[in-house]
C-alpha cells in the first residue's frame, strides 16, 4: 500500500522525460549520451524501487539499504525525503541507529555506518543533524592512534577496519573518509562566526586526516613515502599494509582510485607526489572492462570508486600507456549502458564481495552513472553544509 500511494515519486523517475538528470551547468556530457544515462537511471531506479522491503529497507541491511538511498536522492534535486520510498527506507536505517552513534545490525559496524552517514548526508535533512554528528564521532573513534597505544611507525597507525578487532584496510578507510568530507566544515570561510562545537568537528576532522595520511603511505607503492621493506615503486595502492587483493603488495585498480579519492579527500594539494604518482598509475593500467589486475571481481565497485575518484580530482582525458587519450566519463558510460539488463539491473557473474547481489550492484552502477554525467545541485557540497546551521 505505501508503494501505490508513492505518485510523486513515480512521476517523477519513471514518466517525464529527461527529468533525471535537469539542465545543469554542472552536466559533463553531451546531450545524446546524457539522454542515455537518463533512462538507463531511470529503469535502474525503477527496478530498485521493486525491491524495497516491507520494513523499508533493501534486503535488511543498512548499507545496502543507504546505497540504494544515495542513488535515488543524487538522481533528482525533486527527490526528497518527502516520499515514502524514501521516508521508509530512512525509517529503516534510523531503526539501526545505535546509542554510540553507529549505524548497523549485527556486523561490520564502520562498513555501515559509513556508508549510512553518505545517506543521511544526502538527504540534506536538518531532522538527521544529530544522526550525522554523532556517526561522525563514531568513525573518528573507530580510528587506530595513540588511544590503543599505536604510534605512527605502525603499520596500522591511522587506518579503520570494518569495526571491533578485525585489521584496518584501505577499503573500510576510504568509506569513511569519504562519510566525513561531505558537508565538510574544514573548508569554511576563516571569518565564519563558528560555535565552539563546529571548530571542536573541524579540529577533530583534521586530526583524522591527519591520522588517515599515515595509513594511506602505508598502503601506496611509493618509496619516497613508504619506506617498508614490502612496497613497491608504482605509485598505486594496495589493499592494506603489506598485502593486496592482487597477490603480494601489487597495486590494483579499486584501491589506487580509492586511494586517489582519498588522498584528495584528505587535503593533499593535487600536486603533491602522491596524488602525482597514483593518478600516474591509473594511466598506465587505464580499463573500463576489467578491473586492472583484477579481472571482474569487485568490478562495480570499482566503477563507483573510479567515477567518483576522478571526479572528485577534476580530470577530464586519462592519456593511457599507449598514449591514446580517452574521455572517460563517455567509456565509462558506454561500459555500463553496454552491459545493464533489459530489466534495468546490473550483476556480476563473479560473486567475490557480493556482487552477485543484484541490489548492490545497481545501486552501485546507478552511482557511478551519475558522477559520469554530474550531480544535481541538490547534492553539491554548498548545498549540503545547511543541514548544521539547524544547530
Amino acid at each position: 500500500m505505501c508503494k501505490k500511494i508513492t505518485i510523486i515519486l513515480i512521476s517523477l523517475i519513471f514518466v517525464n522525460p529527461l527529468n533525471v538528470l535537469p539542465q545543469n551547468p554542472a552536466q559533463k556530457v553531451d546531450l545524446s549520451l546524457a539522454k542515455e544515462i537518463d533512462h538507463s537511471i531511470k529503469i535502474g531506479l525503477k527496478w530498485l524501487y521493486d525491491q524495497q522491503e516491507d520494513d523499508g529497507s533493501w534486503q535488511h541491511y543498512p548499507a545496502i539499504s543507504a546505497l540504494v538511498l544515495s542513488s535515488f536522492l543524487r538522481a533528482h534535486p525533486s527527490i526528497t525525503t518527502n516520499e515514502t520510498v524514501i521516508s521508509n527506507g530512512f525509517g529503516f536505517l534510523i531503526n539501526c541507529v545505535k546509542p554510540d552513534g553507529s549505524i548497523f545490525l549485527d556486523d561490520m559496524p564502520n562498513y555501515n555506518t559509513a556508508i549510512c552517514l553518505v545517506a543521511f548526508k544526502d538527504a540534506n535533512d536538518p531532522a538527521f543533524a544529530e544522526i550525522i554528528k554523532n556517526a561522525e564521532s563514531f568513525l573518528m573513534g573507530l580510528q587506530i592512534d595513540e588511544s590503543e597505544d599505536y604510534n605512527q611507525d605502525s603499520l596500522y597507525y591511522g587506518g579503520v577496519g570494518y569495526g571491533g578487532d578485525e585489521r584496518p584496510d584501505l577499503s573500510n578507510l576510504q568509506w569513511a573518509i569519504e562519510a566525513m568530507a561531505i558537508d565538510d566544515l574544514t573548508a569554511v570561510e576563516p571569518e565564519k562566526n563558528l560555535t565552539e562545537e563546529e571548530k571542536d568537528r573541524i579540529e577533530n576532522k583534521k586530526l583524522f586526516y591527519d591520522k588517515a595520511l599515515v595509513f594511506l603511505s602505508k598502503c601506496q607503492n611509493l618509496k619516497d613515502v613508504n619506506p617498508e621493506a614490502y612496497a613497491q615503486n608504482d605509485g598505486g595502492f594496495m589493499y592494506e599494509p603489506g598485502a593486496s587483493k592482487a597477490d603480494g603488495t601489487n597495486s590494483y585498480g579499486s584501491m589506487t582510485y580509492a586511494g586517489l579519492k582519498s588522498l584528495i579527500y584528505a587535503k593533499l594539494d593535487k600536486d603533491d607526489e602522491r596524488v602525482q604518482m597514483a593518478v600516474s598509475w591509473i594511466q598506465s593500467n587505464y580499463s573500463v572492462e576489467t578491473t586492472p589486475l583484477m579481472g571482474i571481481q569487485g568490478l562495480y565497485y570499482y566503477y563507483q570508486t573510479m567515477a567518483k575518484s576522478l571526479n572528485v580530482f577534476g580530470m577530464e582525458e586519462i592519456t593511457d600507456s599507449k598514449e591514446i587519450p580517452h574521455k572517460w566519463r563517455h567509456d565509462l558510460a558506454d561500459q555500463l549502458l553496454k552491459i545493464q539488463s533489459p530489466d534495468g539491473f546490473w550483476v556480476n557473474e563473479n560473486g567475490r564481495w557480493w556482487e552477485n547481489n543484484p541490489v548492490l550492484v545497481t545501486a552501485y552502477a546507478i552511482m557511478a552513472l551519475e558522477e559520469i554525467a554530474g550531480l544535481p545541485e541538490s547534492t553539491t557540497v554548498k548545498k549540503r553544509k545547511m543541514i548544521f546551521k539547524s544547530k
